[in-house]
């Protein structure tokens, strides 16, 4: 391969970008959930021939990561002609977990099928035991509707039966109906601007291009990782419980660098669990790939190039590579927020005072839906709450986002008011959750939610009884807490819970601050 031109390069380089931040701007304004459309929790990306990701946008990292597998499962499971469009969720064919729908269009230049474009986006409701889909499950079948590989679009026409198997089996068919078909748009745009990028500078051009943008990211984290000085490198943290049983669940890593190549073996880890919070290959490779990513200082584009330098060790029907039919609603938000606090406290060591203290660890997951008797309609609905972000060694930590594995939003109060019947009582920063240090931990966030009609509500959220570490002499963020106030009585909640509201109720949800960095002065 000839050397590429540098300014082809760039230009090639935010071309493919354009087109996925294009594909997610449709997603977001033409969704109809809040989840989707006001907290942006979707993802889209562009993949070659072989499924391998070319780029993506700035969306959500625990989806793109993961993603690349979808499309490789959908390439094994069906022949893709031209105008298909096929959908999965199933985590054990390169999904995340079940409310994950993903969509995935071929591109075709000519005859020869070139490209695809895909987006995956977090649905408030696909099933299961409770409104939401994020039950304390223990087997992946109670968890909502399992859709493996299948064309919702086959040459150009929709599958009717498809698409009415799948809204008759959720609590908000008119809901996901737009959702998807946000989805579907979302995909017909990225396509369409593929197809203009080939016809301006060539089909030959843009296939060498998207190769050559592989390997352009793989020689920055090659160069990133032989800076790192050789050695084995150990960490490790715990879940608070997989919300059946109360015991602590292990994420143990050993990070081994030799050159330009790095091994992350996570065998000190625990056995997959019964509870929901298992977490398949694809998460924990999409966390590996992130926390890499996150180390190389220069604007690269996110693609396939960022695994040849890692190899992954994670032993089968473990917490990090889950066998169906596993449970693995919370793997996806909450063991994925673990498995990138034990990389970065290995690599903590590596690499002293360049790596920040852990941020809140959790995705603070709320579910609940029941029957709104004035809008005489049922709701579902699914929100995450950001928290403190660590501390690291020039700044302090941010307070009240979301970190790491999530690059979502909060939801306004204005539009939870607006589609639910609930009104938010309180919603602020929790002043002095953050960790104390010579840079302070950011502070997490308080919200408490008045339920006005009965409800079933999941909570499925973390570091309750494990702070987020400090480092370099850095104190704790604090833990999380869940309260629940019903007849004027407040009882703390686990971190994990299904439970019955009943109107008048109220729910404090409280999250972690951040890990402090270094030590405080006097």
């Amino acid at each position: 391969m000839k050397r590429p031109d540098p300014i082809e390069l760039e230009l090639f380089k935010n071309v493919f970008i354009a087109v996925s931040e294009e594909m997610g701007a449709v997603l977001g304004r033409t969704a109809l959930s809040p989840n989707i459309k006001e907290r942006k929790d979707f993802s889209c990306s562009l993949f070659n021939e072989k499924g391998e990701t070319l780029a993506q946008g700035s969306h959500i990292p625990v989806h793109l990561g993961a993603m690349p597998l979808s499309v490789q499962a959908a390439l094994g499971a069906v022949t893709f002609e031209k105008g298909d469009l096929v959908i999965l969720n199933d985590p054990y064919r390169g999904g995340t977990h079940l409310p994950d729908i993903t969509c995935i269009s071929p591109v075709f230049l000519g005859r020869k099928l070139s490209f695809f474009v895909a987006n995956r986006a977090h649905h408030s409701d696909v099933g299961g035991m409770t409104p939401g889909s994020m039950p304390l499950a223990t087997e992946l079948f109670q968890e909502g509707l399992i859709i493996p590989p299948i064309k919702l679009y086959s040459r150009g026409r929709m599958n009717r039966a498809v698409f009415d198997l799948l809204l008759s089996n959720v609590r908000t068919p008119d809901e996901r109906r737009g959702d998807l078909l946000a989805q579907i748009a979302a995909n017909e745009i990225g396509r369409v601007r593929l197809e203009e990028a080939v016809a301006r500078f060539g089909a030959a051009k843009v296939r060498l291009y998207s190769a050559i943008i592989q390997d352009y990211t793989e020689g920055f984290l090659r160069a990133t990782i032989k800076a790192i000085p050789d050695g084995t490198y150990a960490f490790e943290d715990f879940l608070d419980d997989d919300g059946i049983s109360d015991r602590p669940i292990k994420i143990g890593v050993r990070v081994t660098v030799r050159g330009d190549r790095a091994v992350v073996d996570f065998s000190p880890s625990s056995p997959q669990t019964e509870g929901g919070v298992n977490a398949n290959y694809a998460i924990t490779s999409s966390a590996v790939l992130y926390v890499f990513r996150s180390l190389v200082e220069e604007d690269i584009p996110f693609n396939t190039g960022l695994m040849r330098p890692l190899e992954i060790v994670a032993p089968r029907r473990s917490i990090v590579n889950a066998e169906f039919p596993a449970a693995c609603a919370g793997g996806n938000v909450e063991t994925s927020q673990r498995i990138v606090d034990v990389l970065l406290g290995a690599l903590a060591k590596a690499l002293p005072g360049r790596i920040p203290a852990a941020s809140q660890g959790t995705m603070n997951n709320v579910a609940f839906g029941g029957y709104d008797p004035a809008r005489d309609r049922h709701f579902a609905y699914y929100e995450t709450i950001g928290g403190g972000m660590g501390a690291g060694a020039t700044a302090a930590g941010l307070s009240g986002v979301h970190t790491h594995m999530t690059n979502s939003l909060n939801t306004p109060v204005e539009a939870l008011e607006n589609y639910l019947p609930l009104k938010i009582r309180r919603y602020g920063l929790r002043k002095g959750s953050g960790g104390r240090g010579l840079h302070r931990g950011g502070e997490g966030i308080v919200r408490e939610y008045e339920f006005l009609v009965p409800a079933a509500l999941t909570v499925m959220s973390d570091r309750r009884r494990f702070p987020p570490y400090g480092v370099r002499g850095g104190g704790p963020g604090a833990m999380g807490k869940n309260t629940l106030v019903s007849a004027g009585r407040a009882r703390t909640l686990g971190s994990k819970v299904n439970i019955k509201i009943h109107p008048g109720d109220v729910l404090r949800i409280e999250t972690p601050g951040g890990g402090g960095f270094g030590r405080p002065r006097r």
